[in-house]
């Protein structure tokens, strides 16, 4: 192999640490939102697909890594994924842990990469001959998979009832859109309508202040203090198997082990799933909230990277909400990839490992350190001089712009919509692991509904 190639590779991983460790930190943002455009513009731009792979990879590690920071010191979601340990952090945050459990969560992330890569990697292999046999059943894997998330949930009777009228709505306005011309029919819009129900929420508090009462009630004139725990002074200690007790590092692993087994859910309910599983043992408040914290940020870790890992290299088809969400690019970014000729056609098992290899070492070494040592101070400097309006409409401003290339001025009205809908079911309870699945099972789902009556 061309040593240059691999320079390329290291430098591609470097680049994405740095930006996205920038991004990470910033609250509100969503992993979506801002990984998809920036890994299909470096696509687009036609580099090496290693070097692609290498980019995306330490993406994903490093704002998994970060993501969890402002929600453990200021108690504001770096992202979706993050937003499960709001709670927690919140706990954390009153017994005056913040800066100490940070290192925990740090850890924690760290061991989630180093036991779901190899894993992934071996599962994949292990798939791989029996790609052409998995691939006609992926959509009712994802009907499995919406019912599974919703009887696990909290408003289990809701999540069922949303289901169905999910599906309908995505399906109505793809056939829209085909039979106006908009869009071939070989064509699925699937990305802009991903990206409308992750800002489902903050559309509907945007459109809920066109009322001119709500508007009103809404008005602050007094300024947000956050305030920021002191510096932990033990910065030497960094090693993540010293940071974490033998119960931590037991519920982190055994939790990023499972979820690659379940790749095709959704990892912001597997996130939920496990993390709480293994912190409600627990009685005393601040070790359930340690505890579940840790956990979540190693499955966080797992759940992203086997959800592209596993697809892309056994199979080449989008089978999980990452590589239908924010891998995508990797599957289908015409005309350079399409399902098929796409990173999993064009490398062979030895390159795609190492790409993945550089790509998630490098992030690891780099974000760890990062994070271990200077958390408290990016924190500061993110909160202190980064609008936090600038940043949404800037990524408001992306899924705007990804809407309007799938399908051109009327899909932005389609992904309006999309996130009213899926903001409302979320207020009301509906978490996004059950309406990402319906996405994904709404041409078989309806198909079915057709087919029976």
């Amino acid at each position: 192999m061309d040593a240059s190639l691999i320079i390329w590779m290291i430098g591609a991983a470097i680049m994405a640490v740095a930006l996205y460790t920038f991004i990470g930190f910033i609250p509100g943002t969503d992993e979506t939102s801002v990984l998809l455009p920036i890994t299909l513009a470096i696509v687009l731009s036609g580099v090496d697909a290693m070097v692609v792979l290498s980019f995306f990879i330490a993406a994903i590690v490093t704002l998994n890594l970060t993501n969890a920071m402002p929600t453990a010191l200021v108690n504001l979601p770096g992202g979706v994924m993050s937003s499960a340990m709001i709670e927690h952090s919140i706990v954390i945050k009153k017994a005056g842990r913040s800066a100490e459990v940070i290192k925990k969560m740090a850890a924690a992330s760290a061991l989630g990469v180093l036991i779901s890569v190899p894993l992934s990697l071996v599962l994949a292999f292990f798939l791989t001959p029996f790609a052409e046999t998995i691939a006609p059943y992926s959509g009712y894997l994802f009907i499995i998979g919406a019912i599974f998330l919703s009887l696990i949930s909290r408003n289990k009777t809701l999540s069922l009832f949303s289901i169905i009228p999910l599906a309908v709505l995505f399906m109505a306005l793809r056939h829209l859109y085909w039979g106006l011309g908009i869009v071939p029919e070989d064509q699925t819009i699937t990305v802009s309508f991903f990206l409308g129900i992750t800002i489902g929420p903050l559309l509907v508090s945007l459109f809920r202040l066109l009322n001119k009462q709500i508007f009103n009630d809404s008005i602050i004139d007094k300024e947000n203090h956050i305030s920021i725990p002191k510096r932990n002074k033990d910065v030497k200690k960094v090693n993540p198997f010293k940071l974490l007790s033998k119960e931590e590092k037991k519920h982190a692993g055994m939790g990023a082990m499972i979820v690659n087994f379940f790749f095709v859910l959704s990892p912001v309910g597997l996130t939920i799933l496990i993390g709480e599983a293994f912190g409600k043992r627990y009685k005393d408040p601040f070790k359930r909230a340690v505890m579940s914290v840790t956990t979540m940020s190693g499955v966080v870790q797992a759940t992203y990277l086997s959800g592209i890992i596993i697809p892309l290299l056994a199979l080449g088809i989008p089978l999980s909400p990452v590589a239908i969400g924010p891998g995508n690019a990797l599957f289908n970014a015409p005309p350079v990839f399409d399902l098929d000729n796409n990173i999993h056609h064009i490398l062979g098992f030895s390159e795609f490992t190492l790409a993945v290899i550089i790509g998630a070492v490098i992030a690891l070494l780099l974000s760890y350190t990062l994070i271990t040592r200077y958390a408290l101070q990016i924190t500061k400097v993110i909160l202190s001089y980064v609008p936090h309006e600038a940043v949404l409409g800037l990524f408001i401003a992306f899924i705007v712009l990804l809407a309007y290339m799938d399908a051109g001025f009327i899909n932005i009205f389609g992904v309006l919509l999309v996130g009213l809908l899926s903001g409302t079911l979320n207020r009301m309870g509906v978490n996004y692991g059950v309406q990402f699945m319906s996405l994904y099972a709404a041409p078989q789902l309806v198909a079915f509904l057709i087919g029976a009556f």
